[in-house]
């Protein structure tokens, strides 16, 4: 870029994720020369406190503390981003989740595609590394493979944005023209809202960079991943039309092709089946070995299919189901992956109902 403007990374964090504290000290080491972080905790009790308190003294110079004030909202993250924001220095701001990491060139990236002022939001492809458990591996997997060659095919074939949080960057003049990050208090896939409104409300442009960002995931269960996508294909359903979710079937074939050679067994439905699950594998790894740095493991072949299945229950769930258990709360979700608590039996009032989900 010919300017170099100062930037404030929003940091939300919740819990100690995997290798929190390599993930923090490789933020505290990019090529910029005017930036700073900010580290969002809800409260001291958050585990997270002591980690972000310890980054914050090692690296003064960028990294600062900010506590959560008030909680304005149904979605957790956006009611840190509601406090960073207003602690933010300066005015270009990047959404970046706690168990990411980036290049050393991140910050350059996104600072030379604001330069072009109809830009109003830049995101980033997302690829998982780290994987040292089988469900962090389905996690990094799906995440590289089909999150990530998701929003690459959207951009370059059909030409639609999809923004994702794990790296979100905005002008602070265009978050404030939306109403800040209050308007999405309620809303779960705020990113991906944010970046309808983007184009749609402000008339700007979102641009898609070329290097991923690094999702780290280690030792994620089966079932912390599982829960996950229960979640967002209930979000994915309230995101798009009915015709669309029906559609996304489409872009986990293989056990459509399985279940059809159940439905109707002979050898040809077999063949095809099997050539269906084994060219899935092949582009999945493919993609997977591309976006990271990482080598990829021989497992991952056969996880590909432990992912696919998993996958295609959660479509099943998301096409029934509205409303989710998320960090302790069971809420429902509507249109637009608007939040609503649940009503408590015989109350008037709107109350959280503990769950055992994950968050």
């Amino acid at each position: 870029p010919t300017h170099r403007p100062g930037l404030s990374i929003l940091k939300p964090l919740c819990g100690v994720d995997d290798d929190l504290e390599a993930n923090l000290a490789q933020f505290a080491r990019l090529h910029y020369p005017h930036y700073e972080v900010l580290l969002g905790v809800k409260d001291a009790r958050d585990p997270a406190y002591a980690v972000a308190r310890a980054a914050e003294a090692k690296w003064p110079h960028v990294m600062r503390v900010v506590l959560q004030e008030g909680e304005p909202g149904l979605n957790p993250k956006v009611n840190q981003l509601v406090t960073l924001s207003s602690e933010a220095r300066f005015d270009l701001w990047v959404v970046s989740d706690s168990n990411t990491r980036v290049g050393e060139g991140y910050l350059e990236e996104i600072a030379a595609a604001f330069e072009d002022p109809t830009v109003g939001c830049v995101t980033h492809p997302v690829a998982g590394l780290g994987e040292q458990s089988l469900g962090s591996l389905l996690d990094n997997l799906h995440l590289s493979s089909s999150a990530a060659a998701g929003m690459i095919a959207a951009k370059h074939v059909a030409d639609r944005d999809i923004v994702v949080g794990k790296s979100m960057a905005l002008r602070r003049e265009d978050v404030e023209a939306l109403g800040g990050f209050f308007s999405v208090k309620d809303v779960l896939a705020e990113d991906y809202v944010i970046g309808q409104w983007v184009t749609r409300k402000l008339g700007k442009r979102v641009v898609l960079a070329h290097a991923p960002v690094f999702n780290v995931s280690l030792r994620k269960s089966v079932d912390a991943f599982f829960q996950r996508y229960l979640r967002w294909s209930v979000i994915h359903r309230t995101a798009v039309s009915p015709s669309t979710y029906v559609a996304q079937a489409l872009l986990n074939p293989a056990p459509l092709a399985v279940l059809g050679a159940l439905l109707h067994p002979s050898a040809l439905t077999g063949l095809a089946a099997l050539a269906v699950v084994l060219g899935k594998v092949w582009v999945d790894v493919t993609v997977f070995r591309a976006l990271r740095p990482q080598p990829v493991p021989l497992r991952a072949a056969p996880a590909v299919l432990v992912k696919d299945a998993l996958l295609f229950a959660a479509w099943w769930h998301g096409a029934f189901r509205r409303t989710v258990d998320w960090r302790g709360t069971r809420l429902r979700v509507v249109s637009g992956t608007r939040l609503v608590p649940l009503r408590a039996r015989g109350t008037a009032a709107a109350e959280w109902i503990p769950s055992n989900g994950v968050g």
